[in-house]
């Protein structure tokens, strides 16, 4: 949708608001649905911001009585502020003030699920101000974890997921530097693992790769006596979100995979039972993910990622050629994907 036509829907949606004949919360619903409907699969940045303008609007003429109903319009609205994109957070922190005067309103009127909703999206906005600094990860899991009140796996399969996904990467941000560190990540694990009690291969694919994928990267990098075995449970974690992530068709998906798999071979032996033998074979094998995950990086413009995984190429090429022809090993690779 060109802007444009965007801005025509907008004033055409105005418009319709000040129809006479309608109630100001018929007016308010009307106008929230239009919103919605903008919002839904956008185009561009344009479409989230005029939906934001015709929440404004909707709110406006919404009754003071109708505290649901306005309610209800500022959680759309604070939806919609999250998804915008921006270098700031100015648009994070307005959707988290908003959430944060509807949910009270939710907690006394509204639906158990549209609380958990609003609930499991303050959580993912808390996490990403977290990110710049702007928050305590902590709040993001409390937000989270009242969600998992409602959203639970057996009622709400799908829900459930999203919040043992995000649980576990708000478990992750958080600073490991004492003894609570570990147990923080054991926690990740065990969230990524209840996830996938609930999604399978067949049925939830993309759900399933997610999920396989970041148990990967937890395993890989988790703190632990037991690296050896949790590296390779993390390459069999891999192995099936590859299952799903091909270069065919998820080739972004299928790069991070691949980048992730190879910094676990660079640190696994050939042979986990005689680990003094070396690991020739698992850093050539590394070299080679690396390689192809940067033609893909570069084929699809995130050059970021292509220079990553470019200096893994060379680094693992080094290390290579540096071996003993029968006996090599490979040092801890600290880059994410």
């Amino acid at each position: 949708m060109t802007s444009s036509l965007v801005a025509d829907e907008v004033r055409a949606a105005l418009s319709a608001a000040e129809d006479a004949a309608a109630t100001p919360a018929e007016r308010a619903e009307m106008l929230m649905e239009i919103a919605m409907g903008l919002q839904q699969q956008p185009k561009s940045p344009d479409q989230l911001r005029s939906a934001v303008t015709l929440y404004d609007k909707a709110l406006s003429i919404c009754p003071d009585d109708m505290r649901l109903l306005c309610a209800r319009i500022q959680a759309r609205k604070a939806t919609a502020l999250q998804a915008i994109p921006e270098k700031g957070t100015v648009a994070l922190e307005v959707a988290r003030t908003t959430f944060e005067e509807a949910i009270p309103v939710l907690i006394d009127f509204g639906k158990a699920e549209e609380l958990a909703e609003a609930e499991m999206n303050l959580g993912l906005v808390i996490q990403n101000l977290a990110g710049a600094g702007r928050a305590r990860i902590t709040d993001a899991i409390s937000a989270y974890q009242r969600a998992l009140r409602t959203f639970t796996r057996t009622k709400y399969p799908q829900e459930f997921v999203i919040l043992q996904n995000n649980l576990a990467t708000a478990f992750l941000s958080m600073p490991m530097t004492d003894e609570r560190g570990k147990m923080r990540e054991a926690l990740a694990v065990q969230a990524f693992e209840e996830g996938l009690k609930v999604v399978n291969l067949i049925d939830h694919p993309t759900e399933y790769a997610m999920l396989q994928n970041n148990l990967g990267n937890a395993l890989q990098y988790v703190s632990s006596s037991h690296t050896l075995e949790n590296n390779l449970r993390a390459i069999e974690a891999y192995d099936e979100a590859l299952k799903v992530r091909t270069r065919a068709t998820t080739p972004l998906e299928y790069a991070n995979t691949i980048s992730n798999k190879a910094n676990c071979l660079w640190n696994l032996p050939d042979d986990p039972e005689n680990p003094d033998d070396g690991n020739r074979a698992n850093l050539t094998q590394a070299r080679i993910y690396y390689g192809e995950a940067r033609e893909i990086f570069m084929a699809h413009g995130d050059l970021e990622k292509a220079r990553i995984v470019a200096e893994a190429v060379d680094q693992t090429e080094r290390e290579i050629l540096a071996l003993p022809a029968t006996n090599g090993r490979g040092t801890r690779k600290s880059n994410k994907s």
